[in-house]
């Protein structure tokens, strides 16, 4: 595996982001453009005057990354360079809050170039502030536990399926715990001249409060739990792509998670009944046959 995120960046002692990068830049190869969101991986990969990025690499401001893909997509049109791939990358924060309007823009105008957020559930980078990803009653420093709420109660926005309803070519959740499906889907994505979009789980030690050791175990545990799907929708067919080994049991996953350790009796019932309900409606649309296209 050629490296095109070179060792020495400064993120923290087993940062999700950082492992997503890695096997992220093994999948699309040399002939590639990135453009990326201010962020986690933005601040500690590119410091002036040093560099961690081995490929073409633009830094974007928090909410225009996209854009930017846009204008590079139609340069190289241009010049006939239409064989350089496109990547642009973003957190949490920089995708499903402050840069999504110029997310949507871009794939409402089909431009093609692949769009991919880590996220690690929280705006890491600037204080761990709570994001429209971060999990129903998470601690944050904005979702507080105290006398009146106990973290987050809302939960987290799905951005695959709206990212799918803009008419995407290709959508997909992938996990750093299975760096092999990451890989398969981004080259599968790669094969359409369209827009893609694929939504990666990347815990963070520092915002999620664990040992920096344990960073593949929560990953792994979020899919075994069901708190986190693997699915593709492929030209608008939706599939699972793995199913949860143990459906709802929440209380593996967030065990050990200093976000969670306030987590009432009530609230964990809560989240495995959303997990398990969730599930149920995947599994629902899967059977179905229906093509998300077909909708717009």
């Amino acid at each position: 595996m050629k490296e095109f995120y070179a060792p020495g960046h400064r993120t923290c002692a087993g940062c999700g982001p950082a492992v997503a990068v890695r096997h992220i830049l093994d999948a699309f190869g040399k002939n590639t453009i990135i453009t990326n969101s201010t962020g986690c991986i933005e601040v500690t990969g590119s410091p002036y005057p040093q560099t961690s990025w081995r490929l073409p690499y633009l830094h974007a401001n928090f909410e225009n990354a996209p854009s930017i893909a846009c204008g590079v997509v139609e340069a190289l049109r241009q010049q006939g360079k239409e064989d350089v791939k496109v990547l642009s990358l973003g957190g949490d924060g920089g995708t499903v809050d402050i840069g999504f309007g110029a997310l949507s823009g871009a794939f409402e105008r089909r431009h093609n170039f692949t769009y991919i957020c880590y996220d690690n559930e929280s705006y890491a980078n600037t204080g761990v502030q709570c994001s429209g990803s971060t999990p129903f009653a998470a601690w944050s420093s904005t979702s507080p536990v105290g006398k009146v709420k106990q973290g987050k109660d809302r939960w987290k926005k799905n951005t695959a399926f709206i990212m799918a309803m803009h008419g995407a070519d290709y959508v997909a959740t992938a996990s750093i715990a299975d760096p092999d499906d990451l890989k398969k889907k981004i080259k599968k994505g790669l094969e359409y001249d369209g827009s893609k979009y694929i939504h990666v789980l990347t815990p963070c030690p520092i915002g999620w409060k664990f040992d920096s050791q344990k960073t593949i175990e929560y990953a792994r545990l979020a899919v075994n739990s069901g708190m986190w799907a693997l699915f593709e929708i492929d030209q608008g067919e939706f599939r699972i792509t793995e199913k949860p080994k143990d459906l709802g049991n929440i209380g593996e996953y967030i065990k050990g998670q200093g976000r969670f350790k306030h987590v009432t009796a009530s609230q964990l019932k809560e989240m495995q009944s959303h997990v398990k309900k969730s599930w149920k409606e995947l599994e629902k649309l899967e059977k179905s046959g229906l093509n998300l296209k077909t909708m717009l």
